[in-house]
């Protein structure tokens, strides 16, 4: 073969022996190193995890030692064994992987060793065919053999178990192996960090926060009674010990590193810390003693100036706050008995200072009268108690001018000095019931009499004698208030009965929500008795009190009656239904009832300058309902000229469309043009002209209704010397409107603006009559009230209205009585005129509605439906 021919054919064996070469060379080092690589890994994965770290030391030297061993045995026998694979072989691997026989390599290397032409041809021809062959080389995988040495493979679970051990090892890996290759001279690992916490935490009472122990030490200051709290965790050492004035507290342990230590501080001194003989920190404390509270009367008390009560000034002082106080009296005459304990309410929360002025009413109680001895108990956070000087005075006492109810009230101070003089007092009583004609022969005072005197008699308990007072109490009131007053309690006793029970959460179970329910009936039932025997109670007294000067007219009270037995109805079946809520609001509208029906009464005494004032203000006020109805009519007719001019202007533009080539002649068409609202009005030719005589009216009107807002206004102020400032603004708004109109412009927003101004004006009118004169929103109590709309109605010249409101009470806006109404006859009207709960409902609805109506955002459809609305009213 020529050497052009053997060039690229000898590159490319040297490739295929080089490649053999590697095959064989894996082939001969892996069998060789894997049991190397075996004892190796069995060597790491207990490295990795830390295993040798909790044997001791020698164990842990002898196990490395002989891992070492067999890791050089091994290591020594892989060496041995071990033989390098030369080119003879790689050739041998080469011809075997590919198939071929007869060594064709070799006979490419080989010369011949004549030089017989005939022989030489003939070896080349046998080249040839030769290095025809080696275009099919191959040298194939490496084949080391491991599975036939390895049978259940546990060269994997082994690389599984390094695997493993290096990640749970992490970032730890270098110094775990360090650690194991070096057992015996490992330095030992640090100990944690000292750390020291410590706080004080003052007690509850005073509010103060808790102050913090610096590490380091220092001084601090806290109440006395404060808890201290230290924990220490890290150093190296035993369990540290709190020395406190000499006396040694040991930590307990909370874990295996740390440990806490708790105690209070009742004097101050010294607090160290210490540690194996060693101390940590030391604090110097300084406690402060929690003193008692001083209290004391900032003036003699005595009676307070008006009404019955005891009037207590007082001043109170503690360095934490004092947390309650209170008043203790003491019988002169009798210094045995109990004392009588009155706690007197504090400002909010536990003052360090404080003063007040305290005003119990004791004319009720059986030492009324009596001399006794009062000083003040303050007491603080910490339970300490200070006390005022004492006095000695005489409590108030109610006076009596009935005989018999002079004699009961004596007859009750003597037994409150004397709890075991019975015998007297029986025979005091014998002695007043055989009197009947000093009662008024009153059956119910002659049963109280005789049951106060046989339980003096047959009860022996200690208990009986303040019960007796108590009777001998109510006895001597019913004698001197009379019947009204009597059952003026009994109502509202009634009436925080039903409270109570609205106000009791519901049950947990349905046999406990049926028993509450049926209490709120039968408390409700109470009330409507209640009730129905207070308003009796009031004809009678405006019988005998008004005789002289006004007829009493009974059907007046039964109408009240009819419409609170209504309330009441509703509150019960509200109550019945679980509605709560809605039985609260019946009950605070028939106090309301309750309360105007008294004002009302009392209003028929007062003298004629105050009626007269309060007939002012009802006009007044009338007008301005009045002004709230003309204000609205002005806004629904401006409304409704922007709403045809929208009209006009759409069907212009549906025209328009219909026929492109019309177009309006300059100046039609356009709002505030010679030719608004010609369309808008019906197709009237006459619409424009009655759109700017609307508009000139309602300018007229609307300066007419400014004018008398002004003199209202005069009135008012001259009346109650106060003008509401909603007023104000109405007169702005009204100013504008009036503007708008008179330009053209639309006067809707100042008209809306001027409509809500003076239905606030109303409100705040009425509020200021009610607290001057009496005067509700209703009316004075007796069914006046405010003017309704149709009353003043100017288009029906405003006379029926005010003739019907000098009528008084129960007229329509005619003139005529209603068939329920005082003094009315029966006229054989069907109607019946509504009470004055349902005009005050009424009254809101109408307000409403307007308020909404002036909102003129709101939808189309909703404006037409609020119109059609009060058109109704």
């Amino acid at each position: 073969m020529s050497a052009t021919s053997t060039t690229p054919l000898a590159a490319r064996l040297v490739r295929w022996r080089a490649l053999a070469r590697l095959a064989l060379w894996w082939e001969a080092l892996w069998p060789a190193a894997w049991p190397v690589l075996a004892v190796l890994g069995v060597g790491l994965v207990p490295a990795l995890l830390g295993l040798p770290l909790l044997l001791p030391a020698w164990l842990h030297l002898l196990l490395l030692l002989a891992w070492l061993g067999l890791l050089g045995w091994t290591g020594w026998r892989a060496w041995r064994g071990f033989r390098a694979p030369d080119a003879a072989s790689a050739e041998r691997r080469l011809e075997e992987e590919s198939g071929l026989r007869h060594r064709p390599l070799a006979a490419l290397a080989d010369r011949p060793v004549t030089d017989d032409p005939a022989a030489l041809a003939l070896w080349r021809a046998h080249q040839r065919r030769a290095a025809a062959q080696l275009g099919r080389l191959r040298v194939g995988l490496p084949r080391p053999g491991l599975a036939a040495r390895d049978r259940h493979a546990l060269r994997g679970g082994l690389l599984l178990a390094v695997l493993a051990a290096l990640v749970v090892a992490g970032p730890e890996t270098p110094e775990r192996l360090r650690r194991a290759l070096l057992p015996g001279f490992a330095p030992p690992a640090a100990p944690p960090a000292l750390r020291l916490e410590g706080w004080i935490t003052p007690p509850a009472y005073t509010g103060a926060a808790p102050v913090l122990l610096e590490p380091r030490g220092g001084e601090v200051t806290v109440p006395a009674g404060s808890r201290l709290q230290l924990a220490l965790s890290g150093g190296a050492g035993g369990a540290p010990e709190l020395v406190q004035d000499g006396a040694a507290t040991p930590f307990r342990a909370l874990d295996g590193a740390s440990f806490g230590v708790e105690a209070v501080l009742e004097r101050g001194g010294t607090l160290a810390v210490r540690r194996d003989g060693g101390e940590v920190a030391r604090w110097t404390v300084a406690v402060q003693a929690d003193s008692a509270p001083a209290v004391a009367f900032t003036e003699p008390p005595g009676r307070a100036r008006t009404g019955l009560a005891l009037r207590l000034p007082w001043r109170a002082e503690d360095d934490w706050g004092v947390t309650a106080l209170r008043a203790e009296l003491r019988l002169v005459r009798r210094a045995s008995a109990p004392p009588l304990v009155l706690a007197l309410p504090l400002p909010g929360g536990a003052p360090k200072q404080a003063r007040g002025a305290a005003q119990p009413d004791l004319s009720a109680h059986p030492w009324a009268g009596l001399e006794v001895t009062l000083r003040l108990v303050a007491r603080d956070g910490a339970g300490q108690e200070g006390e005022s000087e004492t006095v000695t005075l005489a409590l108030p006492e109610r006076s009596f001018n009935h005989p018999v109810a002079r004699a009961l009230v004596a007859l009750r101070k003597a037994l409150s000095l004397d709890p075991d003089g019975r015998a007297p007092a029986r025979r005091e009583l014998d002695q007043i019931a055989a009197a009947p004609e000093a009662f008024e022969n009153d059956t119910a005072t002659f049963l109280a009499l005789r049951i106060a005197r046989f339980r003096l008699q047959r009860d022996l308990r200690p208990e009986a004698v303040p019960e007796v007072q108590a009777l001998l109490w109510d006895t001597a009131l019913a004698l001197e208030e009379g019947r009204a007053d009597r059952t003026g309690r009994a109502l509202a006793a009634a009436r925080e009965a039903v409270r109570e029970a609205l106000n009791q959460p519901p049950g947990e179970t349905p046999e406990a929500r049926a028993q509450q329910q049926a209490e709120l009936q039968r408390r409700i039932e109470q009330l409507r008795e209640a009730v129905r025997r207070h308003l009796e109670a009031l004809a009678e007294r405006l019988r005998q009190e008004n005789a002289e000067a006004q007829p009493y007219d009974p059907q007046a009270r039964n109408l009240d009656q009819r419409e609170i037995d209504r309330r009441a109805q509703r509150m019960q079946d509200a109550a019945r239904e679980g509605r709560n809520e809605d039985a609260q609001r019946e009950l605070a509208e028939l106090e309301e009832m309750l309360q105007a029906l008294q004002e009302g009464r009392v209003a028929r005494m007062q003298n004629p300058q105050r009626q007269g004032q309060r007939e002012r203000g009802q006009q007044q006020m009338g007008a301005v309902q009045d002004m709230v109805r003309r204000q609205g009519e002005m806004l629904d007719r401006a409304q409704r000229r922007a709403d045809a001019d929208e009209q006009r202007r759409a069907q212009e533009r549906r025209e328009l469309g219909r026929y492109p080539g019309l177009r309006p002649p300059p100046g039609e068409g356009r709002q505030g043009g010679p030719q608004q609202g010609e369309q808008g009005s019906g197709g009237r030719p006459d619409a424009p002209r009655d759109a700017q005589a609307d508009t000139r009216r309602d300018a007229r009107t609307q300066r007419a209704l400014r004018r008398a807002l002004g003199e209202l206004m005069q009135q008012y102020g001259d009346l109650t010397g106060e003008v509401p400032e909603s007023l104000g603004r109405a007169d702005q708004a009204m100013r504008q409107a009036q503007e708008a109109l008179g330009q053209g412009d639309d006067p809707r927003e100042a008209q809306g603006r001027a409509l809500r101004a003076l239905q606030e004006g109303g409100r705040d009118m009425a509020g200021r009559m009610r607290q001057q004169f009496g005067l509700s929103q209703d009316g004075d109590g007796e069914g006046e009230g405010e003017p309704q709309d149709a009353a003043g109605d100017p288009q029906r010249g405003g006379e029926g209205g005010e003739q019907a409101r000098e009528r008084g009470e129960g007229r329509d806006p005619l003139g005529r009585r209603g068939r329920e109404a005082a003094g009315a006859a029966d006229n054989g009207a069907d109607t019946r005129m509504p009470d004055e709960a349902e005009l005050l409902r009424t009254r809101r609805l109408q307000e409403e509605l307007r308020r909404r109506g002036a909102e003129r955002e709101r939808p189309p459809e909703e404006l037409n439906y609020i119109d059609r609305l009060l058109r109704q009213f």
